[in-house]
């Protein structure tokens, strides 16, 4: 067994979106909409390929800027949340719009600026496992290995941020 151990680091100027999100932070409290810029790094581990390459970072880049082309300017919102209610339905006029209740409050957004997220909370936490493993699905798609190691980090202002690994 080779010791070694190799990682692959992106931090590309590209792999950031500006979103609005809010989230539940206990039972009976639920902050403020507002929004971030965040920026999105990745780690990949794995052992270099025969031509020397824990992962082609053209191919890492690119998957990962249609990821988080996805969620540029727009409203992230959970739907595994059980302290929330979204729904979309045809609003005024028959656009679609999404509704998101929370105790006795409501908002009301154009779904085509929403992305609905299978997620309990579009915390930096779980937007990173999120993106993760949307980039494992590309990944695959693209007909590349499957990585020893994912490691996600969604930073929603300079300093703070979270990260998800995700191992295979």
């Amino acid at each position: 067994m080779n010791p070694d151990r190799y990682t692959v680091r992106l931090r590309k100027a590209v792999h950031v979106f500006c979103a609005g999100h809010f989230i539940t932070l206990a039972d009976d409290l639920c902050e403020a909409v507002h929004g971030h810029n965040w920026t999105v790094g990745v780690d990949v581990e794995g052992p270099p390929g025969p031509h020397g390459m824990v992962i082609d970072f053209i191919a890492l880049r690119d998957a990962l800027a249609e990821i988080v082309t996805r969620l540029d300017h727009r409203m992230l919102l959970p739907t595994k949340n059980r302290f929330l209610v979204v729904t979309t339905a045809a609003g005024p006029g028959g656009r679609p719009e999404t509704t998101v209740t929370f105790r006795d409050r409501r908002w009301v957004f154009p779904a085509e600026e929403c992305v609905l997220l299978p997620v309990a909370n579009t915390t930096a936490e779980w937007i990173a496992r999120w993106i993760g493993g949307e980039l494992r699905d590309r990944l695959a798609a693209h007909g590349l290995a499957t990585p020893a190691a994912l490691r996600i980090e969604v930073d929603e202002c300079l300093g703070q941020s979270a990260v998800c690994e995700l191992a295979d």
